[in-house]
């Protein structure tokens, strides 16, 4: 028999994975994920396999260096319109099929550049498929977080994830399976006609009703005037003065006079979340190879196949529960999952090998691996202003992953000091400062609500605000 519950929570997970809005971001996030492999793993694979020098093909991973970056002209997507399509289509889905444009035709070309012959060319190619996909990821984050409420963006974001993983899979193993049967040309001209899923999503999707310009156009009036009477500029001078700082000092001004004083436990929130997941995964692999003494195979079945799965149900799981309980107490329970999560590897070293325990430990690992990533990304698309979406979270996705890999780089230290229980136990406590400042956002639930942009702007996307 079904209880009340059960039956709540299928009506709910079925009327949150059947909106438009996250159907939609699917296939967006397939299109966002397409690319990353064809300038990076697929086409080392390629460099290679045509007999490419080991030293070029390590230049050509300076491609990657491109999303890194990607903070720097999102203030382009968020202010300028592209003549025509913007009017066709509107702001967001003009920049991010302007940007498929790019990607399509970069690896269109690649697959008719002989990498042996002009590897210049294919570098070329290739920046154009990085850059291209790089500003797509930054209209489609924009459009996500325009597109519905707060209490959605964590569905968003797990059906995000989910094509994106898909993506991966298809440009990873795909199209080395195409290059196998057929050819390279064959196999990047495939994937260049995969850029359409996106291409046809972004047509038939709607635009988000918001106004992207009210905040911006304040601060550039301003700067205008005052760039206008203190150094006598030409008013066409001035005017650009002030579209220039507000497109690139806008989004800190902004941000912190909405949030004062709590922009700090903000901004430090997002700096350690993510900590102890990235620093223990840089010596995950070691671990299972080296220290446990499972097999490549072995670790492949449950980390990569099982782990992909593992890593989708907590997403979607996530999605419901930021639905059903508000972004912040999810927040909270990632936080302290994840920490947790990192003491199960502490038992798996205690004891021999066993394939059993190590999918019991990767599932519960993933699974609050998902439920927090969903969480996180939901809570910070709730803190961009309409006027500023893109480059607002372009910095907090920049900001979310720098403090992990940087502290990560350390980690070999620790285990050749101490050992690979000794660093899980390290790798847990360095959870323990998200999980003090979830409890403390809690607490400023309200204000923080009182605080928050109003970027909703479809009626359906109304959701109500709680913790």
């Amino acid at each position: 028999m079904v209880t009340g519950t059960r039956l709540s929570l299928i009506r709910d997970t079925l009327y949150t994975y059947t909106r438009w809005q996250v159907i939609a971001l699917l296939f967006l996030g397939f299109s966002a994920g397409l690319p990353f492999l064809l300038v990076f793993s697929t086409l080392n694979a390629r460099l290679a396999d045509v007999g490419v020098e080991t030293a070029t093909i390590g230049f050509f991973s300076w491609l990657g260096i491109t999303y890194s970056i990607k903070v720097f002209w999102a203030p382009v997507v968020d202010r300028l319109k592209l003549p025509l399509l913007d009017r066709l289509l509107g702001k967001r889905r003009s920049w991010i099929i302007f940007a498929q444009a790019g990607i399509a035709t970069g690896l269109y070309l690649m697959a008719h550049v002989d990498a042996t012959v002009a590897p210049e060319m294919m570098a070329l190619c290739g920046l154009l498929v990085a850059f291209s996909s790089a500003t797509q990821d930054v209209a489609i984050d924009a459009y996500r977080i325009e597109i519905a409420g707060e209490r959605l963006q964590a569905a968003l974001a797990a059906t995000y994830i989910f094509g994106y993983r898909l993506a991966l899979l298809v440009a990873g193993a795909g199209a080395l399976y195409l290059a196998e049967f057929w050819s390279w040309q064959v196999s990047y001209e495939v994937m260049a006609a995969l850029v359409g899923v996106g291409a046809l999503t972004v047509l038939i999707v709607r635009e988000p009703r918001v106004n992207h310009f009210a905040a911006a156009q304040d601060i550039a009036h301003k700067i205008e005037q005052e760039a206008g009477k203190r150094t006598h500029l030409h008013p066409r001078l001035a005017r650009l003065v002030g579209w220039f700082y507000a497109a690139v000092a806008g989004p800190f001004l902004d941000f912190f006079r909405r949030y004062k004083e709590l922009a700090i436990a903000i901004l430090l929130m997002v700096a350690v979340y993510r900590i102890a997941d990235i620093a223990m995964g840089v010596m995950a692999n070691p671990f299972y190879l080296d220290f446990m003494g499972f097999s490549k195979t072995e670790v492949a079945d449950v980390t990569k196949i099982f782990g992909f799965f593992m890593t989708i149900a907590g997403s979607l799981l996530g999605g419901v529960m930021v639905v059903r309980y508000g972004v912040r107490r999810i927040l909270l329970l990632g936080a302290i999952l994840t920490a947790a999560t990192n003491l199960l590897f502490v038992l798996l070293a205690q004891y021999p090998p066993n394939l059993v325990t190590l999918a019991a430990v990767v599932s519960a690992d993933n699974l609050s691996g998902g439920i927090a990533n969903v969480a996180l990304i939901a809570w910070l698309s709730s803190m961009t202003s309409a006027s500023f979406t893109a480059t607002q979270y372009a910095l907090f996705s920049s900001l979310m992953t720098l403090p992990g890999k940087f502290l990560g780089g350390f980690s070999g230290i620790v285990v050749a000091g101490f050992g690979y229980a000794e660093f899980f136990l390290v790798s847990a406590v360095m959870g323990v400062p998200a999980v003090l400042l979830a409890m403390f956002l809690i607490r400023q639930g309200r204000r923080l609500d009182a605080l928050a942009p109003r970027n909703e702007a479809q009626p359906d996307t109304q959701e109500r605000r709680s913790d």
